[in-house]
């Protein structure tokens, strides 16, 4: 935190400039220039009238659209540190970065995304190509794919996703946002790439310090072979899946009558689907499961069960287990997964200052999605792919919150000297100082005027945080020494000018 010092209280002490000022400046300046006036006045109406017309006859409201959000400053700076944070994690697993188009065709998106498809930004036909925002990044990574004939890959991708959704912006739910994506693409053995995505969501949850938080993994060939033993038609595993994804936003009463009364199941098929899908625990669950007399006998329930349990294994060799919980409940409603999927939720928050806890839903989600590419590929070529994304607008919620309710003053340049001088008539030795500086990498600053008083130069470095203050004067210049000032302890100190670098950055480093 930034700490002030009495320079502001000082200043109102100091003597007021000359009566008048600026204003007596003014009143002696003639209104219009000489000359008719007719012409001048003409030109404004037709001014005024040409705007009104292109304008509609009023301004435009001054909002943004629905879902969306400006972001001063300090929210940027704070959502810098965050994907930063985010980032190395992805780094730190040796992931390279990729970008791809915020347009995609519209076929592209389109069958991808279950009963969601509805949320897709469609546009115009743009000449001669439908076009559709991007929903998410997956869909595009896996086109990118295809399109490359790439069948090996660990990629990152950060960058904004757009939705027709109900935004509900205190829950950190946007119609435009971020997402951070990793991927692992190609063909290992299984569940150890499965594993280091989740390992890596629990790394960057734990580094952002957010408070307790539970990983829920599931398998889509389990929750198939669920519905089969239950004996639901194929065709409606897709959309009773959408409805199990609900089960942790509704109680399972309401999951069941939308089950009977908008899909078509039979009571008595929701209720054995309810002995399934109200099940969590972990590998003493998986063992149990392998042992159900029905399950067992189904060939994708018992492929996902065993895939599920070297999971766990590798889990556990990891250091994790604790924190994962094999859910049953756990659906994901996204067309494309085909084997593990997962998501982490935050259990509270551990935030003092702030009375009611932030309600944000899961913050990471992900899973396996082996067809996806081969969808794209004219050969139906696949390559297997798991993956995690971040929900970073969620977490920034979170941190916006305990930010605004401790008071903190988040520094929103990363400005580290402020050249300044207290005399008059000095600003081109300003300049050329902070010439300097810049040419070596300094990140350096000075205020816009010829003769700024000292006062107000330090009082600057006080309210955005610069650490150091860099002042030559009249004295300093025959000497050949800067008078290096630091902010927060106030000592000064004289440094020969061909040493200045060097001392910044010795009393720089971390």
């Amino acid at each position: 935190m930034v700490r002030l010092g009495p320079l502001a209280a000082a200043r109102r002490l100091l003597p007021a400039g000359p009566a008048g000022g600026w204003r007596s400046l003014s009143r002696s300046w003639p209104l219009r220039p000489p000359g008719p006036v007719g012409d001048r006045g003409l030109l404004s109406r037709q001014a005024r009238a040409a705007a009104g017309s292109a304008g509609g006859g009023r301004a435009p409201p001054l909002k943004t659209p629905k879902g969306t959000r400006d972001h001063p400053p300090a929210h940027v700076a704070l959502r810098d540190r965050l994907l930063a944070a985010v980032v190395a994690c992805f780094k730190r697993h040796g992931a390279a970065a990729i970008d791809t188009p915020v347009l995609e065709l519209q076929e592209t998106l389109t069958g991808k995304y279950g009963e969601d498809v509805k949320l897709i930004y469609k546009l115009e036909d743009q000449g001669g190509e439908v076009l559709a925002l991007r929903y998410d990044l997956t869909v595009p990574f896996a086109r990118y794919l295809a399109m490359n004939k790439i069948t090996n890959m660990k990629r990152y991708h950060v960058a904004k996703v757009y939705r027709r959704d109900n935004p509900a912006t205190t829950r950190g739910r946007y119609r435009e946002f971020y997402q951070c994506d990793f991927d692992i693409a190609g063909q290992f053995d299984p569940m150890i790439p499965d594993a280091e995505c989740l390992k890596i969501v629990h790394e960057i949850l734990s580094d952002l310090q957010l408070g307790d938080f539970l990983i829920k993994v599931n398998d889509r060939r389990i929750l198939n072979g669920v519905f089969a033993v239950c004996g639901i038609p194929e065709s409606k595993f897709i959309t009773t899946c959408s409805t199990v994804d609900k089960l942790d936003k509704m109680p399972w009463e309401d999951v069941k009558s939308e089950m009977v009364g908008e899909k078509g199941l039979s009571p008595e098929a929701a209720d054995r689907i309810g002995e399934y899908v109200q099940l969590h625990g972990g590998l003493d669950l998986i063992e149990r499961l392998l042992q159900d007399a029905k399950l067992s006998q189904n060939k994708l329930a018992k492929e996902g069960l065993g895939d599920m349990k070297l999971l766990f294994e590798y889990l556990t060799l990891f250091g994790i287990a604790g924190e994962i919980s094999f859910d049953l409940s756990l659906a994901r409603g996204l067309d494309y997964y085909t084997g593990v999927i997962f998501e982490a939720v935050l259990l509270q928050q551990e935030n003092e200052h702030v009375e009611e806890p932030v309600s944000v839903g899961s913050v990471a989600g992900g899973g396996r999605y082996d067809g996806l590419v081969g969808m794209f590929d004219p050969k139906g070529r696949k390559v297997p792919c798991v993956g995690v994304s971040i929900g970073i607008e969620r977490i920034f919620s979170i941190l916006e919150q305990r930010v605004e309710a401790s008071g903190e003053k988040v520094r929103t340049t990363e400005t580290q000297v402020l050249v300044a001088t207290p005399q008059k008539h000095l600003l081109a030795a300003r300049l050329k100082l902070i010439s300097e500086l810049w040419g070596a990498g300094i990140k350096a600053e000075m205020l816009y005027k010829k003769d700024p008083k000292l006062l107000k130069q330090l009082q600057y470095c006080e309210d955005t945080g610069i650490p150091l203050a860099a002042i030559v004067g009249e004295q300093e210049l025959t000497d050949g020494v800067v008078k290096l000032r630091d902010v927060a302890t106030r000592e000064e100190v004289d440094i020969p000018r061909e040493k200045l670098i060097d001392e910044i950055r010795r009393r720089l480093e971390p």
